[in-house]
This record gives C-alpha cells, sequence and structure tokens, in this order.
C-alpha cells in the first residue's frame, strides 16, 4: 500500500483527528510568513489525507480564511467537526535561529481555542483510527469518553502538558495504544535519562507502542521494552520552516495505518517511514505550501529513496 494507491480508490476505514487549528505567524533564517495556515490537527490530517480519508475537530474563529477551509476540502478531509464560532483564531507567533531545532515562542494568542470544547458529530464517534493530536489531555479525554470502539488510538502532548497537566496525561496513556513524544518530554516525564528506559516506563503507562520523535536524528520505535525500529531522517539541503514537522509525521504515520488497517510490527516500521517522508517534505517550505502542491507519485519516490539510503547486505 502506498500514497498513490489512495488516488486508485483504494480507502478504507478513515482516520479521526482532533487539535488546534491556527493561524501562524513564523520567521526562520530564510525567510517569514503571516498569519498562515497552521495548527496540530491541520498539519496531521493533511499529512494524513494522503493515504486516509481523515475526519478533522478542531475550533476556528470568524476570520478564518474560507480558502483555508476550501483547501482542507479538497484533500478528502471532513471539516464537518471543525467548530466555526465568534472570536479570533488561535493564532502562534514564533521564530527559528541556528540550526533550527527548536522554535522560540514570540506570543500565542489562544483566543477561540481557549472555550474549545471538543464535539464529535455522531458518526465521528464510531471511528476505528483516533489521532489525538498536541491538546489539553483533559480535552483527550473529553475525546476519549465520546469515541465508541476505536482500533486503535494514538496521542502526542508536549512539556507545557507534563509540567502542568500530568496526571490528567497520565490517564491519556493508560487508554492509548501509540504515544508520538520527543526524546526531551520522554525524559521529563518519566525522569530518566536513558531513551530506552524511558520509552519502557512510558509503555508501562498503558501504550503498547512509544515512538520518540528525534528532529534531524531521526525517530525511535519501542516496543515489548526495546527499540524494534530505528529510522533516519530524510537529508535535506535546505530547510525553510520545521513548523508542524512533528505533527506531519504522526499523521503520515497514523494516515498509512489507518490505510491499511494492519497493525504488525512490520506495518508500523512502514508508517514510521511515511511519517517521516511526510515530515520531510514539510520541512521544505513555509505553512502547508510544500505539502499542499506535494503529489502522492512525490511521496513515494522519496519513501524508496528512504529505501535505498538505510539498505545494507547481510554479513
Amino acid at each position: 500500500m502506498s500514497a498513490s494507491d489512495v488516488g486508485d480508490g483504494v480507502k478504507r476505514a478513515g482516520l479521526l483527528i482532533v487539535g488546534s487549528v491556527a493561524l501562524d505567524s513564523v520567521e526562520t533564517p530564510v525567510g517569514k510568513v503571516e498569519r498562515a495556515l497552521g495548527g496540530a490537527a491541520v498539519y496531521s490530517s493533511v499529512a494524513a489525507s494522503f493515504f486516509s480519508p481523515v475526519r478533522i475537530v478542531g475550533v476556528v474563529g470568524e476570520d478564518f480564511p474560507k480558502e483555508h477551509l476550501d483547501f482542507l476540502g479538497s484533500r478528502n478531509i471532513d471539516t464537518r467537526g471543525l467548530q466555526v464560532v465568534d472570536g479570533k483564531t488561535f493564532h502562534w507567533s514564533g521564530s527559528y535561529e541556528g540550526d533550527m531545532n527548536e522554535a522560540q515562542t514570540i506570543a500565542t494568542e489562544l483566543n477561540v481555542f481557549q472555550d474549545f470544547k471538543p464535539e464529535l458529530p455522531d458518526d465521528y464517534k464510531a471511528s476505528k483510527f483516533v489521532f489525538l493530536a498536541n491538546i489539553d489531555p483533559s480535552l483527550q479525554l473529553q475525546v476519549l469518553d465520546q469515541i465508541e470502539d476505536a482500533e486503535l488510538v494514538a496521542c502526542d502532548t508536549m512539556n507545557f502538558w507534563i509540567d502542568n497537566k500530568k496526571d490528567e496525561l497520565v490517564e491519556v496513556l493508560g487508554r492509548v495504544d501509540i504515544l508520538f513524544m520527543n526524546d526531551a518530554e520522554a525524559r521529563q516525564i518519566t525522569g530518566e535519562v536513558n531513551l530506552t528506559k524511558a520509552a519502557d516506563k512510558l509503555r508501562k503507562m498503558g501504550p503498547r507502542y512509544v515512538i520518540v520523535k528525534k528532529g534531524e536524528h531521526g525517530a525511535l520505535m519501542y516496543c515489548d521494552g526495546n527499540t524494534c525500529f530505528a529510522a533516519a531522517s530524510y537529508p535535506l539541503e535546505e530547510i525553510a520552516d520545521p513548523t508542524g514537522a512533528g505533527d506531519s509525521f504522526a499523521g503520515g504515520f497514523m494516515g498509512y495505518v489507518a490505510n491499511t488497517g494492519e497493525l504488525s510490527d512490520g506495518n508500523l516500521r512502514k508508517a514510521v517511514i511515511y511519517g517521516s517522508t511526510m515530515a520531510s517534505f514539510n520541512c521544505q517550505d513555509f505553512s502547508l505550501n510544500m505539502l499542499q502542491r506535494l503529489t502522492p507519485e512525490e511521496v513515494d519516490r522519496r519513501y524508496n529513496e528512504f529505501k535505498r539510503l538505510v539498505f545494507f547486505e547481510e554479513f
């Protein structure tokens, strides 16, 4: 199953994604954008849409451009779960310097996102594949309480929730199958310096799989207390904007799994590479610009290039 297959009508169970929808202002050494389309739910939904139909749940204000709604709809993303309310859309402003591995937040304006309460349309509640993007874990719990019988649930989080909502986050971890987290967050929540030990502790909290995102150094997937897959990142000559790379990774991973419906270790390894593929494309331009013009054939070519880069003969 590849990204190109989706275009041929091979579509299985859709993917439900809940998270933030934002207008981002970002400056990097390459340039800057003002109030561009962003948010964890958007990046992950667009990346996932290359493999699977997507249902998005979030909230925007009356200032959210109609062109963005039209774009999401054009990518086989069901936006009936996207609430449009009076007020301004969540706005994040940040900058990157040097190797661009870490964003410096300039301003966070929650606006309508501050009072967001996820409400799932009735048919969304039967979603078999669910991704809880990086939002308040109390909201993630509200979504889980509405889901009826999911086959696979994954979540993402961040250091702020570990510091301020750890009890709720631990409750979420007890109810999900896959956890996405960067290496600093894995160490933060467990108190372990060694990532393998940290992943083992995290798995004991509930998730069967722990996927540690390491930015330009790739990703590690842990299962059964051990590292069961290590993936490199794709070597890019130029990076324009890394905003949303982790969300694109998770979206590509979950979209591929939702499309294939296969939860074997081997298939999850492929999902990791498709996630890394989508993240690499995302970094090549600002906002959703690269993913907007990307084709399934280009996704498959880069996936195969990943295979070529890491292949080695048996001894």
